[in-house]
Formats: structure tokens, sequence, C-alpha cells
């Protein structure tokens, strides 16, 4: 017999709460008890210093969403502590946070972790960070503080990735949220998985398919998708007005009225949200803020931190969360607001505002024309959802590309001359043409290579562009920005530029036997511009 997606839930959510609980709680007597929670029994297992507890919370109309509750050692109700809630990520059991909960919870944080509506046991449907999930953040701070020793004067929220996004968002609609911690989250939905104009196949596939595998997306989430999916342009309009919604761009104005200080993190390589749209959205805070960008892919510069383990993010998380809640004087606000950590040499650098960290631009000029055929690879892409990346992080070895030997019927190409010293490549690339198409709809991705002696191009950054509507043999221009990265070309290389149409990150809108000519007119000459830390 086939087992049921209920079943296969059930069985997951079991092995991950084994798994994290026996981390977080190691060598207490109640490990065992805390990997099967008991919600109507809200059992309470000493870790020797914090406690946590399993409860039901009442969310937005009336649904139960599971949480577990962390206490401070010593706790009598004598006196009350900061308190710091957090929504899971995207089809993550309830015990995801429980490693950090304890931390947070030893340095005196009740500390409140809960499933998200519609994953797991908690009730309801995924409404993807919806008018819903924004009101059951705010009862679960009701809950806690009716029913633990929370100060209301002291409320933070924070998260990873769906976590993440639905903290923001809260902090527009709660006065109360005074800190929060959103880490790799997103700050434009469209900008996230519809960059460009472009649809993100890869990462709408993994959230679709995790979210009908671990919880119960609503009909509003189905019919999305499936446009999203099938490219169905008569409902981008309503696609976009969708995202607009739950964006917490959308609504920058109640986040920077309420003031809540705000720390963002991201990963450069972030294949569900890039770094460009926080980036846009650090520089328009005007409360305290905080932007940190590590090499990596979705939620990988904060995972070791989850199982317990070592992680920079967490660190600064919890620095983030002692000065805002605590009033901590531990440097955290004097330090420079924009910490970038290079993808090449691992090196911290610290920056005053993300639009000081490019101290100049080298232009490459894309000069001449070029003409490719669509609808084939060309063999420079992007790579595979988080496995690029990862490797990227771990082993400095991005996607890569023989430049000479890309067909030029499939891909254009220009380079730079070779550089004498290294170039720090930190910021947003830009690049600025002109196009003739042979259809109406068409897409396109360009690249940025270093590219060594022997001609090996390692991926710099990318990003896709879609167009509709244009009149076939009719030159427009594009201005698109590639993905944001900190990366450094060695003295002796140089950068290549590579536009082709096939990318398998994306779904591509080229009709078959399509052409795409790239042109530099002379009173509007074609180029990218990259940014360099001198």
């Amino acid at each position: 017999m086939t087992p049921s997606r209920t079943t296969l839930r059930a069985a997951i959510g079991t092995v991950s709460a084994a798994v994290l609980a026996t981390t977080v709680l190691t060598g207490a007597p109640a490990t065992a008890q805390a990997a099967t929670p008991d919600a109507a029994s809200a059992a309470t297992a000493s870790a020797g210093s914090a406690s946590v507890r399993f409860v039901d919370i009442k969310g937005e109309g009336g649904i139960t969403l599971k949480a577990n509750v962390f206490t401070p050692a010593g706790a009598d109700g004598t006196r009350r502590y900061p308190v710091i809630v957090l929504p899971t990520s995207w089809a993550m059991p309830q015990v995801e946070y429980m490693a950090q909960a304890k931390k947070l919870a030893d340095a005196g944080y009740v500390v409140v972790g809960y499933n998200s509506r519609g994953f797991w046991q908690s009730g309801g449907e995924i409404e993807t960070a919806g008018p819903e999930d924004i009101a059951d953040a705010s009862k679960v701070i009701d809950w806690a503080l009716a029913n633990t020793p929370a100060d209301p004067q002291k409320v933070g929220m924070g998260g990873v990735s769906y976590g993440a996004g639905i903290s923001l968002l809260a902090a527009a609609f709660d006065k109360r949220i005074k800190v929060v911690a959103a880490l790799s989250g997103w700050a434009n939905l469209i900008d996230s998985i519809y960059s460009g104009r472009t649809q993100h196949l890869q990462a709408a596939a993994m959230l679709g398919g995790a979210g009908e595998l671990t919880g119960r997306p609503s009909p509003e989430l189905r019919t999305v998708l499936k446009d999203f999916m099938t490219s169905n342009l008569s409902k981008e309009k309503d696609l976009v007005a969708w995202g607009k919604k739950r964006s917490p761009a959308t609504y920058l104005d109640r986040i920077n009225a309420n003031g809540a200080a705000i720390m963002l993190g991201n990963a450069w390589g972030d294949s569900l949200f890039p770094p460009n749209q926080y980036a846009d959205f650090f520089e328009k805070l005007k409360g305290p803020k905080r932007l940190e960008f590590r090499p990596g892919d979705h939620a990988t510069a904060e995972a070791f931190g989850l199982f317990g383990l070592p992680d920079d993010t967490w660190t600064d998380t919890k620095r983030w969360f002692d000065h805002y809640l605590k009033g901590a004087d531990n440097g955290v606000d004097k330090e420079s607001p924009v910490l970038l950590k290079s993808r090449s040499t691992g090196a911290y650098e610290g920056y005053k505002s993300w639009k000081d960290v490019p101290s100049a631009h080298r232009k490459i000029a894309l000069d001449g024309s070029r003409n490719i055929h669509t609808n084939w690879d060309s063999g420079a892409d992007g790579g595979l959802i988080f496995l690029s990346s990862m490797l990227d992080q771990f082993f400095r070895l991005p996607p890569m590309a023989s430049i000479p030997l890309l067909p030029r019927s499939l891909a254009a190409v220009w380079q730079s001359e070779r550089y004498e010293t290294g170039q720090r490549v930190r910021g947003t690339t830009r690049l600025h043409t002109t196009v003739t198409s042979t259809a109406e709809s068409g897409t396109a991705i360009a690249y940025l290579y270093d590219v060594g002696p022997l001609g090996i191009g390692k991926l710099v950054t990318h990003a896709p562009f879609t167009f509709h509507g244009k009149t076939p043999g009719q030159p427009f221009g594009v201005d698109l920005e590639l993905f944001s990265t900190a990366y450094d070309v060695p003295a002796g290389h140089k950068l290549a530029v590579v536009v082709d149409t096939v990318d398998p990150l994306y779904i591509e809108h080229n009709p078959s036997g399509a052409r795409l000519t790239f042109s530099s007119p002379a009173d509007d000459p074609s180029y990218v511009s990259v940014p360099v830390r001198e």
C-alpha cells in the first residue's frame, strides 16, 4: 500500500523532531519526550537550565498552532523577560529553532517557536505569508504575554526563510514588535521568484512540492502556482498583486513608522530570494538596521546554527536581540551596518551603507552585433538550485563554462581586457543593451564570468529577463540588474559577458525558431557596468 501524504508528513516530522531535539537536549533526561511532543499534556523537559514545554496556541480564525516555549531557568513569576517569537520556515516542523531557542532562553529570553499555519500539525491552510499569517503572529504574542513571564515592552520576532518574511510583515502591523531578525527572507516576493519578468522554475517547483508534502496549500496558492508554472500571462496582474500583498516592501512606510530594529541576513547565491531585493529594502529602512551577506544558498548560512553548532549569523542575531531588547552595550549598534563576506576569500568587510560597497565601476563594452538562435542551451547556465551555490560556499566551485568553446550561434559573448591587478567585484552588476527579436516574446539570461588563462569561466553572477508584446524586427532597450555578489577576480584574468536563451533555473518564452540580435547603437552604446572595490 502506498503511504498517504499525511503518513509521510508524520514520518518526516518524527525524524526531524528526533534529530533536532536530540541536538538541543543532549544529556537531558527528557530528550525522547521532546522528540515526540504531546501538546495536550504540555509536557515539560528540563535541559539543566532553561525548560521547554509544548503547547497549543489559538491562531487567527480559531485554528490551532503547534508551538514550543522555552523559559529561562529560575523563572518564578517575580520578574519578566524579553520574548522572542519564531515562526517556522516553509515546510519545517515546529522543532526547527529548538537549538537556538534553548541558547536564547539560557541567556534570559522567553522564546516561542510555532509551526506556521497549514504546515505539519498546525491547523489552517498555507496562505503564503498572507493576512492570516500576520494575524497569527500577533495571536502568538498575545498568548506569550498572557501565559509566560514575557515583558510586553520587549517583544522581538525572527526566523529563517518563511519565518523571516512573516516576521517582517508582522513588524508592519504590530507595534509591540521592537526587534526583527529576518534571515534568508524576502522583502519583495515578485522580485524574488519572478525577477526580470521570468519565472524561477526550480525555486517555484521546490516550494510547491514541499508545500504539498508537508502541508495543506490553500486553493488560492494552488491556483497561483498553476498559473505561474504554466505561464498564464492573462493572470500576470493577479500574480503581481498577490505577491505585492505578501511583500514587506509594500508596507515599508508602516515598518518605518513602527520603528523596529531590523537585521537582514542572506546568502549571495540564494536560489529563492536573491540578495538584490533585500539590499534595496535595507537602504530604505529608517530605523536601526543591519545587513549581512555571506556565501551560500537559501538558508545555508544559518543551517549549522539550527543544529546548535557555531554559526556567525546566529551569533550576530543574538547580539542584535541582546542590544535592542536587553539594552546590552555590546557594540553592535556602533559597527558598520553592512557586513559582507567574500565568496573568494571568506574575509568579512564592513561598510556604512549598501551604496558605499563599490567604490568604482568597470565598464565592458558590448560592441558590435551578435545574433543568436534561441531554445538551445549554449552551455552557460546558473547551475542547480541549492547544489551549485553550496559547492561555491564550501569548495569555492561555482558553475563553470569554457568560454572559447561556447557556440557563438547560441551565445553572445564579449570579453574585457586582461586585468593586471585583481578586481574585487562588490555589489550589483548592471547590463544595458539593445535587443531585436524575430518574435514578440522571448527570454535571455545574462552571465558574468571570471575567465582564467585557459579560458575556463567561473560564474560571478547572472540574471534572466523576459519580454512580451514587442514588435518583431524593432529594436528595444534592456536594462538588467544581475544578482548582487562579492567575488574577487585574480590578476591576469578577464571578465566575460555571455547572453544565451536557456537555463534550467528558469522558464523561457522563446518561440520555436526565434532569433535575438544584440546591438550597440552609436547614440546608445551597450555595456555592462561591474561594481568594484578599489
